[in-house]
């Protein structure tokens, strides 16, 4: 089964997904006016199935829960998780 990590490069104000050890899919973010805004994910094409962009948009939305920080779903993937996961609706800014 493959290993899906997730972690926050602040520097690169991304959320970085490896695959197996591989950089598979990043989500590209700004934190700005008290809020985050989840501007555009990526998933390379040979990651692409393993639920990578999935698990990168539950990692964001945790991470701003956790945090108080409301988000901002500018991504067109983002704003289409939100739909089938209304569980999460309560960390996006009104």
């Amino acid at each position: 089964m493959s290993m899906i990590l997730i972690v926050d490069d602040a520097d690169r104000s991304e959320y970085v997904a490896t695959l197996d050890g591989v950089e598979a899919g990043v989500i590209v973010y700004e934190r700005r006016d008290g809020a985050i805004d989840l501007e555009h994910t990526i998933v390379r094409p040979e990651a692409e199935g393993h639920g990578v962009g999935s698990t990168l948009i539950r990692f964001a939305l945790d991470a701003a829960r956790t945090s108080g920080e409301p988000v901002i779903p500018s991504c067109p993937f983002v704003q289409a998780f939100l739909e089938k996961h209304p569980e999460y609706l309560d960390v996006v800014r009104p």
